[in-house]
């Protein structure tokens, strides 16, 4: 049998939750995304508790909420301590979005699944990869090898190819052919022929627009609301889709010398676009180029403003505007207050881009077209005065007394078993303190930490530290250069650069912008204040289709033509999902699999593998010969085995059978008729084929944008009389 490969769906299967799915392969096993919604409902991810710890490897395809949002709670309450893989752009505009999620929370709730620090800490263990970089996995997964490439739809979005004995499993999901203004499509019509295929149903009945004509009814859309007096809300997340809001938006702007003021606004907005700056390498060619031959970066945005606060909106232009605001679900954040004040005024626009997710306000407006009244929870959170203030204080102070009486049992606990009768029984003149956290700990820090006193004449109480001088032995070893250095006491300590990242004005490293950092320090008494309220929607509501994904009709065309052996159907709604699983059932030579929550499948390849060794005496007789950088040759042998019982390829004891002429590449007919006119034949083009002479054509047939390392999909056919001509250039064609 081939590589044992089996599919385990833990969310997202027949409907639109997260995306979360257990692939394992040769029992090696890969969590592959690991997305939450904005319900943030603990429910969805109890088939991710359970195997949560046998989890060897994870792989994130996208930086949003509904691929990798869950990932700091699983490793904080489920256990999940595996290493991370996801391109650069991933990581970062991930780490982004989970701090914008937690920051909108924290403003109205008493969120408390996850922490900054539990995200800091859930991101620490990501290995980053460029698109196309094989890594080569050890250990237990030793033989298995892992590689990002372009999927489109949000910026560093991946396809993964996990490649073991030979035999590729591919995860695409969500992904887009289509070129967009800072995106490439995807790269997923490169491979053929996978082994297993997982991939999603979610557009599989939608079919969209050509970009042109979205893309002017978007911007008259908009237009038309701001000339009548209108505010435009575009509800967006934090680091994805919307930039090619911004940019449409910002390009648009730039040709019409237009002045009405556009607003981002997301509690990191300016660390968001900070970071896009230097993400240039990874978007479309022509922003790519722009940049090398004008040095014109497309997200300098002259006529984009960048907000963090409500309070920074509230205080801009009262006129008509057009404001990006996250969440995109309307449930929390920026955009859940501004619809509540905008929803009344028929004169505005509430533009929706992306549908909401299931359950969402967002989904809800979308079903049904305005007028109609929704509920709505308006919070905030307020500072504590008075007697609340004063109860919270006396609380602060009884915690703390009980925090410093324990730790003074805890000190004077390690104090009697550091200074016990039994130690340093060798030598009763030498007290080690090393284990105790006195001020002389800050003096001396060179060497290995011991705190050794000499004492002379009388003997300390077993609850003293320091009571003479503290003395230092000089161990310190020299060479012909000098003092020999220990690398390792110049390593700035993990815990060390936490501290670092919450300086405000660092570097882009990781740190956040100096509106966001002060959210972090703010640690003035609170609560939170809530009340109901009843929104008249009277505004206008559109959704456009700008989520980047492939269409019903290019989904089933790509799939087609990649042809996998297997393929499995994973998220979207139950409609969709039958659909695209029917269509491909008419299929010939393709299995397909729709398999359910925490159900596991079993789709091993039919095929067998077999490592086998060249012999020496084969690879003596084998005939190479130059093609391009490499050399091809045919091989013709037998199975054997050798003296330690492994299989071999051994000389045939028969001549070889004659081989029919394979053409290997993409032959181009310009560099044929190059190769046949420097043979003396007479050679010219017409209607696509060439003209040998004066009765010989040459034709070349077949697919040759067919890629994936399949061969014979091209030939070279002749025609014409069995003439002289006719042997001559063949000889040259097929020698």
């Amino acid at each position: 049998m081939g590589t044992s490969v089996q599919v385990t769906p833990l969310s997202g299967v027949y409907n639109e939750n997260p995306l979360s799915y257990l692939v394992s392969i040769d029992g090696f096993n890969f969590l592959i995304d690991c997305g939450w919604n904005d319900h943030f409902d603990p429910s969805l991810l109890q088939p991710l508790s359970k195997v949560a710890s046998k989890i060897d490897a994870v792989l994130l395809s996208y930086g949003d909420m509904l691929h990798l949002g869950a990932l700091p709670f699983a490793m904080k309450q489920f256990g999940l301590n595996a290493p991370v893989f996801s391109t650069e752009p991933v990581y970062r505009l991930g780490l982004l979005t989970m701090y914008d999620q937690s920051f909108s929370r924290k403003a109205v709730s008493e969120f408390d699944l996850f922490s900054l620090d539990d995200i800091d800490s859930a991101f620490q263990n990501f290995t980053r990869l460029t698109y196309s970089q094989n890594h080569h996995l050890s250990g237990k997964g030793e033989g298995i090898v892992i590689a990002p490439h372009v999927a489109g739809h949000l910026l560093g979005g991946t396809v993964w190819k996990i490649t073991k004995d030979g035999e590729d499993v591919v995860y695409a999901v969500d992904f887009n052919h289509r070129k967009e203004r800072h995106l490439n499509g995807t790269v997923l019509e490169s491979f053929y022929r996978p082994a297993v295929l997982i991939t999603d149903a979610y557009n599989a009945l939608n079919s969209q627009p050509s970009r042109q004509q979205r893309d002017k009814q978007f911007l008259e859309t908009i237009l038309k609301t701001l000339e009548g007096g209108g505010n435009v809300l575009l509800p967006v997340d934090s680091a994805g889709r919307v930039l090619e809001l911004l940019l449409i938006l910002e390009q648009f702007w730039g040709q019409r010398f237009l002045n009405y003021p556009i607003f981002f606004l997301s509690y990191v907005s300016s660390s968001t676009i900070d970071y896009i700056k230097s993400f240039l390498e990874w978007m479309s060619d022509s922003i790519a180029k722009s940049f090398e031959t004008s040095r014109d970066n497309a997200f300098l945005m002259k006529h984009v403003t960048l907000l963090i606060s409500k309070d920074e909106l509230d205080n801009a232009s009262t006129g008509p505007k057009v404001v990006l605001a996250s969440v995109a679900s309307l449930e929390a954040g920026f955009s859940h207050d501004i619809f509540a004040e905008w929803a009344a005024d028929v004169k505005n626009l509430v533009l929706f881009t992306e549908r909401g997710q299931f359950g969402t306000l967002a989904r809800m407006l979308q079903a049904d077209p305005p007028p109609k009244a929704v509920k709505m929870t308006m919070s905030r959170r307020v500072p504590l005065v008075g007697d609340e203030l004063i109860a919270y204080e006396e609380e602060q102070k009884r915690l703390k007394r009980e925090e410093e009486l324990k730790a003074s049992l805890i000190k004077e606990e390690e104090s009697k078993v550091s200074h016990g009768p039994d130690n340093n029984l060798s030598d009763p003149m030498v007290i080690d303190s090393g284990n105790t956290h006195s001020p002389l700990d800050v003096v001396g820090s060179r060497g290995s930490g011991h705190r050794d006193i000499l004492i002379d004449g009388f003997v300390p109480p077993s609850t003293s530290v320091a009571p003479m001088f503290p003395f230092y032995e000089n161990s310190l070893e020299w060479d012909e250069f000098g003092e020999v250095i220990n690398p390792d006491d110049y390593v700035v300590q993990d815990e060390d650069m936490d501290q670092a990242a919450m300086h405000v004005g660092g570097d882009i490293d990781g740190k956040l912008d100096e509106g966001s950092a002060s959210l972090i320090l703010d640690t003035k008494p609170s609560k939170v204040v809530s009340n109901e309220l009843t929104v008249q929607v009277k505004c206008s509501l559109i959704y456009m289709d700008y989520e980047g994904r492939s269409d019903g009709r290019s989904i089933k065309s790509i799939l087609t033509h990649v042809a996998p052996l297997k393929l499995v159907m994973v998220h979207g709604s139950a409609e969709a999902t039958e659909h695209l699983k029917q269509h491909f059932l008419n299929i010939k030579n393709v299995q397909v699999y729709a398999p359910q929550i925490e159900e596991t499948i079993d789709v091993t390849s039919d095929l067998c593998a077999y490592k086998v060794q060249l012999s020496e005496k084969l690879m003596s007789n084998v005939l190479f010969k130059k093609l391009g950088d490499y050399e091809v040759a045919w091989v013709d042998a037998e199975v054997g085995k050798t003296e330690n019982g492994m299989l071999s390829l051994l000389p045939i004891s028969s001549p070889a059978p004659p081989h029919k002429s394979v053409l290997v590449g993409d032959l181009k007919m310009a560099d044929f008729k190059q190769f046949l006119a420097s043979k003396g034949v007479q050679v010219e083009f017409a209607g696509g084929a060439l003209r040998c002479g004066e009765y010989v054509t040459l034709r070349k047939v077949g697919n040759p944008s067919q890629k994936g390392g399949t061969s014979g999909t091209q030939q070279i056919i002749i025609e014409g009389p069995l003439c002289e001509d006719y042997y001559k250039i063949r000889n040259f064609t097929f020698s």
